[in-house]
């Protein structure tokens, strides 16, 4: 039986910091704001790039646009969850065409769902480049996908979680590593089992022929 023990990575003002460091790194690459919009992955990736939008804008006085994708049908494991796979809007209002996007997630593990959002992505047109910016980056990547701009890098073990808490969705901004305590049971006591005589070495060998 295992039970879950959370530990805190980031409090809100810490995941505060995080973006607005992501948001100076964003503005001193690209100096022109014009060829720019920011891609928020569902769920948690839209609350996140509106930030940097609004980070933006501040610093800038000039308002970036901001669109919505939806990665279900662009997943390596569709076809395993066939029917129980739930679509949420695609929003993308603006031509991807030559712009510079820039993709926003909550946390980069294994790079599938990176790899699905490009396909999402492209689907709308050819842009000039895809970058990432990600909350967290937990490693343990499956696929040569890196992320651009990153709030926190944190060394994990696959059978921990990251949990990433946004007040748009959540109520609370929080980033949480949940460890998984095993209690191993205590194992049945066995009844020894005396092992049987080995055959003598000429009966084994009368096995070993052929029948006449």
């Amino acid at each position: 039986m295992a039970e879950t023990r959370d530990n805190v990575l980031m409090d809100g003002a810490a995941i505060d910091r995080a973006l607005n460091r992501i948001t100076h790194e964003i503005l001193e690459r690209h100096a022109d704001l014009g060829e720019l919009a920011l891609v928020g992955i569902r769920s948690r990736g839209v609350p996140l790039a509106d930030r940097l939008r609004r980070r933006i804008a501040a610093a800038e006085q000039r308002e970036v646009p901001v669109g919505i994708l939806d990665i279900t049908l662009y997943r390596d494991d569709l076809t395993t969850i066939g029917p129980h796979a739930v679509l949420k809007e695609t929003r993308i209002s603006f031509p991807i065409d030559g712009r510079r996007i820039i993709l926003v997630d909550d946390v980069l593990y294994t790079g599938r769902t990176i790899r699905a959002a490009l396909d999402g992505v492209i689907d709308f047109g050819r842009p000039r480049s895809i970058q990432l910016a990600v909350l967290i980056d937990r490693g343990h990547r499956e696929l040569p996908i890196h992320a651009d701009y990153v709030g926190r890098a944190v060394a994990t073990r696959p059978e921990e979680m990251i949990a990433v808490r946004l007040q748009e969705i959540d109520g609370r901004d929080e980033v949480i590593l949940q460890k998984r305590a095993m209690h191993v049971a205590r194992p049945e006591k066995k009844t020894r089992v005396a092992p049987a005589r080995p055959a003598g070495r000429s009966a084994a060998r009368r096995a070993a022929w052929p029948a006449r």
